[in-house]
């Protein structure tokens, strides 16, 4: 579909809302007890009219895995609440009065590209997740302003300059893991500035290299308690998880493993070796012959006072790692 918008359209579709034995029609009993006036009713014709049934037996036409119109075992609880909500209540779904029921917002595998402004209807919102699709850029406008958990795991999201111009104020979850984000330039964006209330911050298996820049970002977040940061390269220095256990005394989850008070014991002191994390390595090499190359030691050396002309040889040596 492209757009957030038309997934959304198309998920809607996908759901049948609009079809037996959802929505208002001649078939759902509720809907014309809920526009029939008792008064009007005339004496002996109480109940059920001809076609009709009951909100119960409707809900029993979606839940029951044999029916034509029970949604597929691997469906949702969002699905699943959407349905049984058309049923009951289908005038809460009509028209842009769909967009406040949600307050948690799935859509997985769905083919979005861009993140449109058609998300701010979802005035509601609070917990957004969009895994596995095709987003590469997410603009902050564009997001509800209610927001507490988005996710965007499994995407190609590389900058985050968009998407920290004015984030959710209110968010606790970051879910940016499996993305395309490169050290050392994104590491800028993971301050209070613009999380404040941040609880949960997912970075694992991007392309995140500095250490040092990175623990000196989230250590301003004052609620941060859990941190995902393995699969990046920083991950592979040997004094990864100590360094960063006694640098953030609040962080409570590390990578999915608990921070016990016997860690913070046996890291003690890390915070304050920096060198320890240095990311680089020293070769040396050692050549022994080179041929086919001019030797400077095989020409004598000129007599003080020579006129003769005088020729240097030197060599660079360049490798590439």
């Amino acid at each position: 579909p492209g757009s957030f918008s038309a997934a959304f359209q198309e998920y809607l579709r996908h759901l049948g809302l609009q079809d037996f034995p959802c929505r208002l029609g001649s078939w759902n009993k509720s809907c014309h007890n809920a526009h029939r006036s008792p008064q009007t009713e005339p004496a002996g014709l109480e109940g059920a009219m001809p076609g009709e049934e009951s909100p119960e037996v409707l809900l029993d036409l979606l839940r029951d895995q044999h029916s034509p119109w029970a949604l597929p075992p691997d469906c949702s609880s969002q699905d699943q609440l959407l349905r049984e909500v058309a049923v009951l209540a289908p005038e809460l779904l009509h028209g842009s009065r769909i967009f406040q029921v949600f307050k948690s917002l799935r859509m997985v595998d769905k083919g979005v590209e861009e993140l449109d402004r058609g998300l701010l209807q979802f005035q509601q919102l609070e917990e957004l997740i969009l895994s596995a699709n095709c987003i590469s850029r997410v603009t902050s406008a564009h997001l509800p302003r209610t927001l507490k958990v988005l996710e965007l795991c499994y995407n190609a999201v590389g900058d985050l300059q968009d998407l920290c111009v004015q984030p959710p104020p209110g968010l606790q979850h970051l879910g940016l893991g499996h993305n395309r984000l490169c050290g050392p330039s994104q590491e800028k964006h993971f301050t209070v500035d613009f999380w404040p209330n941040l609880v949960s911050l997912d970075l694992s298996f991007n392309s995140l290299t500095d250490l040092l820049g990175l623990v000196s970002q989230v250590s301003t977040l004052p609620n941060l308690r859990i941190l995902l940061l393995e699969g990046n390269p920083l991950a592979l220095i040997p004094t990864y998880r100590g360094f960063l256990v006694d640098s953030l005394p609040k962080l409570f989850i590390l990578d999915d493993i608990r921070i016990w008070p016997d860690d913070r014991l046996q890291f003690h002191g890390l915070a304050k070796q920096p060198e320890l994390t240095r990311s680089e390595a020293r070769v040396v090499v050692s050549i022994g012959e080179m041929k086919g190359l001019p030797d400077p030691n095989a020409f004598q050396q000129l007599e003080v006072g020579s006129e003769g002309a005088v020729i240097t040889y030197s060599y660079c040596v360049t490798y590439e790692f």
